[in-house]
Parts: C-alpha cells; structure tokens; sequence
C-alpha cells in the first residue's frame, strides 16, 4: 500500500524515479546498505519527530545520529520521536519504510546537511524492502524540505 502512494506521488508530480523493490529487508540503515550494495552513510534514513504543535520527519545519512543539544537549540524543545504505531497513523508508512515521499498527511520535512556531501542518496519508498535513488539536491526539491544541522558532527567527517 505504501509503495503505491510513493509511486502515484511521484507520478502527480511528474518525477520519473525507479522504485527499486527488493526480495530482502531494507528496514534497517544496514540492512538497505547491504541489499543495494552502499555504504550505510548512502541510506537516506527518514525519523520521525513530534514537536509540541506538530509532527515532522528529519533525513539524515544512514550512520547519523541526532545531536539532542543542536535538536534543542534548533526546534526550541527536546528531541522526541513518535512510536511506531504513531509513525504509521501519521506517515501511513511502515517503520523502516518511511520516507518523505507520499505521506498520508503533510509534514514539514527537514534536511541534515549530513546529505548534502554525496552524490547520491537512498531513501526508503513506502515499505520494508523498498529504496529510491536520487540526489540530495532533488531529495530537497521533491519534498521542498529545509535544509538544518542536527546531527552529530562525526558523520560529517565518517564517510
């Protein structure tokens, strides 16, 4: 189900991306490394946070973690992500298939600077064996994300 909003997403917007579907699990940053054959960085890992007026998702580079002080500073609160049946109410995406791409309700989308170092970038496409690849410039553009600094600064260096 998911897949096919991502796809009729892409398609409403004129966007000509494969969805690569694979046999095995991309649920997890390590495991959609392996399946696609990247380095973990690569995957486009999509999180999902709950402020206190709303809900949004962060991208970041695979191996990246959330640095709570810049997280706090940045959005004025602690970082606090949605459990997974929350992830789904709001995203209508699986947990280790969310993406930013044909969400069930809208969601103010940012992007960690951790991306904008490759050429390339994975994110999941709906569901738990899924990636689309694409830049990180179109990755911004597709999903009119902005573009923030809330991970730790290691993952700008590891890679």
């Amino acid at each position: 189900m998911s897949v096919a909003a991502v796809r009729k997403f892409f398609e409403d917007k004129k966007l000509n991306f494969e969805i690569i579907e694979m046999e095995e699990s991309t649920a997890t940053v390590e495991l959609a490394a392996q399946a696609l054959g990247v380095a973990p960085a690569l995957i486009a890992k999509t999180m999902a946070f709950r402020l206190k007026e709303e809900n949004i998702l962060i991208v970041a580079q695979g191996d990246a973690r959330v640095d709570n002080r810049k997280y706090k500073d940045y959005f004025k609160e602690k970082a606090k992500m949605l459990k997974p049946d929350e992830v789904f109410e709001v995203t209508g995406h699986p947990v280790g298939g969310v993406c930013p791409f044909g969400l069930k309700n809208p969601l103010n989308i940012y992007l960690d600077i951790s991306l904008k170092k490759f050429e390339y970038v994975y994110p999941a496409a709906g569901s738990r064996n899924s990636a689309v690849k694409m830049t990180p410039a179109e990755l911004q553009e597709i999903t009119e994300g902005k573009w923030i600094d809330v991970c730790k600064d290691n993952c700008l260096e590891n890679s």
